[in-house]
């Protein structure tokens, strides 16, 4: 439930307004150089501080608690811990009986039974987010030769950056959100990867997308543009014995596996669901529908701040696909 991988295993755990937030991730290669050091870059670009992303400021500072000796992993399961200290709760208090629209706050009490955590969002919140991406800062040092080139692409519907400012302009001012896309790119990667069928590239790659929260697209090369595409303008020519292609339309997958070149990945992330504009829904202790404001401190755009994400979701699933297709040939 809270775990992902086979052989690079990631496990998420705590809430947003907990004591912690924190990750443990077995399957680490023994005698890796890691230093709290190596974090800070990859933390710096998921914090909070650019117009349109929530006042809520924290250290996110990790501690290693586990798999550590010496400045290297010991190739005992590792585990990271972040202190939640700028938590204000009561600005939840009323969400507790008319839930935000398209947020979990209702599904998460009615698949728990109303036991969970519904400070800030809880086990649901963004604030887990943290906890993966020093995950993915563990995944990209395993893999040596791979390099990540991450970007939005489009936000509000623009795709040109140089309306992206005034898009977030407007969803603050008329006190709303809006969403993103997110484009990953990985060159480096060995051809061969990936455990078709059910565990092909795609496959794993999505599973862990789209468990972050706020995505709710994914598509790899063309993507959903293919399907408007005949075969003879989709197909990658192959041009060379090493298999390189004259064009990456399929995103460097064929088959479920990596054919060598580099794999592009895209995620559409979805306006916040937690705004400022007052909204009708459903009131449970009412039992009738009545005007909603949501208070606490949310980001106008939260595909902002979840680049860094979706580019350690990606190197997660690659640092599993990697391990699988090494014990393969090891069994040759």
């Amino acid at each position: 439930m809270n775990s992902f991988g086979t052989l690079f295993r990631v496990t998420l755990w705590g809430e947003s307004h907990g004591a912690q937030v924190g990750v443990t991730i077995d399957g680490v290669t023994a005698g890796l150089p890691l230093a709290v050091e190596d974090f800070e870059a990859d933390l710096a670009r998921r914090r909070s501080g650019a117009r349109g992303t929530t006042p809520r400021v924290e250290r996110d500072l990790p501690q290693i608690v586990a798999g550590l000796y010496q400045g290297h992993t010991t190739g005992a399961p590792l585990t990271l811990v972040f202190e939640n200290g700028n938590t204000r709760s009561g600005d939840y208090d009323n969400l507790r009986t008319q839930p935000r629209p398209s947020h979990a706050d209702r599904t998460g009490a009615v698949k728990f039974d109303g036991w969970n955590d519904p400070r800030g969002g809880g086990h649901f919140s963004g604030r887990l987010t943290l906890a993966l991406v020093a995950a993915g800062v563990v995944a990209k040092k395993m893999l040596r030769g791979v390099a990540f080139t991450t970007r939005i692409t489009a936000l509000g519907g623009q795709s040109d950056p140089a309306a992206f400012d005034a898009a977030i302009d407007a969803a603050i001012r008329s006190e709303d959100s809006i969403g993103g896309v997110i484009e990953c790119r990985a060159s480096g990667i060995a051809a061969g990867w990936g455990e078709p069928f059910f565990d092909s590239v795609e496959s794993t790659v999505a599973h862990l997308l789209f468990s972050v929260p706020a995505v709710k697209g994914v598509e790899f090369g063309d993507g959903f543009a293919a399907a408007a595409l005949r075969g003879s303008r989709h197909n990658d020519p192959i041009i060379d014995a090493e298999g390189h292609t004259a064009t990456n339309h399929a995103g460097g997958v064929d088959g479920g596996i990596t054919n060598g070149n580099e794999l592009i990945v895209r995620a559409a992330v979805k306006p916040t669901a937690s705004i400022g504009r007052e909204q009708q829904t459903f009131d449970f202790a009412a039992g009738k529908v009545a005007p909603l404001r949501i208070r606490g401190r949310h980001d106008a755009c939260i595909a902002l701040r979840a680049a860094v994400v979706i580019e350690a979701a990606v190197a997660i699933a690659l640092t599993d696909l990697q391990l699988r297709d090494r014990c393969r040939h090891a069994a040759k």
